[in-house]
């Protein structure tokens, strides 16, 4: 086998997404799994739902004043998962 064949092993996964036209759902997953470690663990734990939805971020609270909290700095954790995930994966947070 010839070296320039060869792969890594997260091209070949990426490659295979893309055959099976998984890759939107694959990386939808991981954005969401990345909450926690975005965003830390007070904020997590207070997460009751998260989800996202044609590159929208939406995202639900147990509490009213963590949802005004959020809001303000709503901007810069949307920046964060950007800067992580690329600009086209993520281009709003919506609290509800």
């Amino acid at each position: 086998m010839e070296k320039d064949n060869l792969k890594s092993i997260g091209e070949a996964i990426r490659d295979l997404l893309k055959t099976y036209r998984i890759n939107r759902k694959y990386d939808e997953t991981a954005i969401i799994d990345s909450w926690e470690r975005l965003v830390g663990k007070p904020i997590a734990k207070r997460t009751r739902k998260i989800q996202i939805r044609n590159e929208v971020l939406f995202v639900e609270f147990d509490s009213p004043s963590l949802k005004h909290d959020f809001s303000f700095h709503k901007a810069k954790v949307l920046e964060i998962f950007q800067q992580e995930f690329g600009k086209d994966q993520v281009k709003e947070i919506v609290v509800m």
